[in-house]
């Protein structure tokens, strides 16, 4: 069975950092692209970072120079690396990617999400 295991939340103060993982587990032959959201209480889901497979990065401008999108393809991880966090930051952050399953189908995944609250 195939997922996205998201690890690294937690409670931080504003102006510190948090470092999230995601790992793919299961079968896959091959990851496009993967991606970060986040999702406050009430609102909608909002892309904070992407990564393709070749490594062009895209950010939200709310994020963009605070946080850092990788990935590691042999170990078939995605990191989130959050410097200088702000309360407004705070929400459940979700991994998502793309990837190559059994039948040669290119299948989206959303992880279950991980708790980043950041107090002020």
């Amino acid at each position: 069975q195939v997922q996205l295991v998201e690890s690294g939340g937690g409670l931080v103060q504003a102006g510190e950092s948090l470092r999230l993982s995601c790992a793919v587990s299961g079968i896959v032959f091959g990851i496009e692209g993967m991606n970060w959201y986040r999702q406050i209480p009430g609102m909608q889901r909002e892309i904070v970072a992407q990564i393709s497979r070749l490594g062009t990065r895209n950010y939200a401008s709310s994020v963009q120079g605070r946080f850092t999108i990788s990935r590691d393809n042999a170990k078939k991880m995605v990191y989130l690396q959050m410097n200088g966090l702000k309360p407004e930051d705070t929400a459940v952050y979700y991994c998502n990617a793309d990837l190559w399953v059994e039948g040669s189908r290119l299948v989206n995944y959303w992880g279950q999400g991980t708790q980043v609250t950041v107090s002020s």
